[in-house]
């Protein structure tokens, strides 16, 4: 595989010492092999070999690197590793045959990086919604806890305060190796690692151990790629069987989730400390878990609850909003605890993380309407904004509308769209359809797909034999939110759901620059708000 793969920045303070063909093989299940070279680099994508360096052949989903090997030699590669039996050894060139491509890579990746995974303690999240914010949430604790972190995921990378872009949720293992190489360097003892069904199913986090495992819930995504929602919750459940390594030491479930549960009776076979999590609601099961939500207090500011733990109680303030924040403290708490964190680092870390970017990130320019820019692109995740955004203007004391922006990806899952315009249309009082990310296909088929949702939540939300929900179609993104701005009045709430975090709008003819949060302030300003003035009053706000 050797085409699109965007790499982080690069910074690098340790050296790299040579090492022989034979000795970056240990470990890897090879077939055949043969010579026996020096080495200075390992590389999978063609453009960047070097003279000394080792290409990786490796099949992947739409390319197959094996069809560069020649490229690869051409530029100096002085060893090739493929998981094509159907590829001849070249001469003048070192050669080994393995068994999986990606598990070749990640077992090269390790020893050349004299396996920094082993040397570094590694916290593993994996689910479909919460797991960028646990993991910030996770890394704050271990922070206040005096430890120096690594933190990989979805929206950025950090090393030792260093922030990187994340062009994949969890990286191939090459650059996986070298950023906790890069990481040891500067004196990181914990790592915090998202990790993706299609990671764990691709197993480029094989070989890393993790020390704790969470998961935060499972529902309707990815299917496109996985099939069923059994083959999804079995790439899950891969980090909690260990990836080439012994289980996780621990392992941090939500048991409030159906899947959770599975796992809870599966990880008490496997690791030697398992954690529960959950709400307490009227003496449900949730009351038997080991880290619980009591008294639970939600205002504009911020959520109050006390949590119960297997070491007492302990009072805690989040400045992130909402039941699904409940839960991310919740799981973030249990996992600093099985790390051997203190209940006051544990309290300190989650009041110390303000924000998230593109997770209920909010957009003032003193406009009197609320505007959130959020991640929500599955239909639960969609039930669950536009839930905290109803509570939100409530518990404001305004009897304002919810009004949701949204599109679904192309090229995904088709049968999601309907049920992301149901929840869309069942949680708000006006929805604006627009693109998120079409990809190849054509942004009017994507919506046609999802207003057949929209159109029934009408339908069950008015009892009416034509649609009664109030929606608008609006394929161009910036003009979709331009519009939404123009229907707020006073207390209402405007969310812009699916990008999040993300710069770019991918289509057809590639990745366009798009930030929400940035084309919300240009709405914004050119309804006359003046969003420099109140940027500059909420930071004189924070430091008063």
């Amino acid at each position: 595989m050797h085409r699109g793969n965007h790499r982080p920045a690069e910074f690098r303070l340790f050296i790299i010492i040579p090492m022989t063909f034979q000795q970056l093989l240990q470990g890897a299940e090879v077939l055949s092999q043969s010579g026996d070279p020096a080495v200075t680099g390992v590389e999978y994508d063609s453009r960047r070999v070097r003279p000394g360096t080792v290409f990786v052949a490796m099949k992947g989903e739409t390319s197959d690197g094996n069809r560069f090997i020649d490229q690869a030699i051409a530029a100096g590669a002085v060893a090739i590793v493929t998981d094509s039996p159907a590829e001849a050894p070249r001469p003048a060139v070192a050669w080994a045959q393995v068994v999986h491509g990606r598990r070749a890579l990640a077992r090269l990746s390790a020893n050349f990086y004299k396996r920094p995974a082993e040397r570094i303690s590694n916290t593993g999240i994996t689910g479909t919604n919460g797991k960028s914010t646990t993991a910030f949430l996770i890394d704050s604790i271990l922070r206040a806890a005096g430890r120096k972190t690594a933190l990989v995921g979805t929206i950025e990378y950090h090393v030792a305060g260093k922030i990187l872009p994340a062009p994949h949720t969890t990286p191939e293992a090459l650059e996986l190796n070298r950023l906790l190489a890069e990481g040891l360097s500067l004196g990181v003892t914990e790592a915090v690692m998202e990790v993706s069904s299609h990671a764990l199913e691709q197993q480029r986090v094989f070989g890393i151990p993790f020390d704790v495992a969470v998961f935060t819930n499972l529902t309707r995504d990815h299917l496109d790629y996985h099939g069923t929602m059994e083959d999804y919750f079995r790439a899950k459940q891969v980090l909690f069987e260990g990836c080439g390594t012994e289980p996780p030491r621990a392992a941090v479930l939500n048991t409030d989730d159906e899947y959770g549960r599975q796992l809870l009776k599966f990880c008490q076979k496997k690791s030697a400390l398992v954690l529960s999590y959950g709400l307490t609601s009227g003496g449900l099961a949730s009351a038997d878990c080991d880290f619980r939500a009591e008294s639970v207090e939600i205002t504009p500011r911020g959520t109050r609850f006390q949590m119960v733990t297997p070491a007492g109680k302990i009072a805690m303030w989040t400045p992130l909003i909402g039941n699904v924040n409940v839960y991310n403290v919740l799981a973030a708490s249990a996992a600093g605890y099985a790390r051997g964190c203190s209940a006051e680092a544990i309290a300190k870390g989650i009041f110390d993380l303000t924000s998230v970017p593109g997770r209920f990130e909010r957009v003032d320019c003193g406009q009197p309407f609320t505007v959130v820019v959020d991640y929500a692109h599955t239909d639960d995740a969609l039930r669950n904004l536009t839930a905290l955004a109803r509570d939100f203007v409530a518990r404001a004391g305004l009897k304002g509308k919810v009004i949701t922006l949204f599109g679904c990806g192309g090229d995904r899952d088709r049968a999601k769209r309907p049920l992301m315009g149901d929840a869309a249309g069942k949680g708000s009082d006006f929805v604006v359809l627009t693109t998120d990310n079409p990809r190849s296909e054509d942004p009017l088929d994507i919506m046609n797909d999802a207003v057949v949702g929209i159109q029934k939540a009408g339908l069950q939300k008015c009892g009416l034999r034509k649609s009664g929900a109030k929606y608008s179609m609006e394929p161009d993104r910036r003009k979709a939110i331009a519009f939404a701005m123009r229907q707020a009045t006073p207390g209402d709430i405007v969310l812009l759901a699916g990008k999040g975090h993300e710069k770019v709008q991918i289509t057809k003819d590639g990745a366009i620059p798009f930030d929400d949060v940035e084309v919300a302030r240009e709405s914004l300003m050119a309804l006359g708000y003046d969003c420099k003035s109140a940027a500059k009053a909420g930071t004189a706000g924070k430091s008063a």
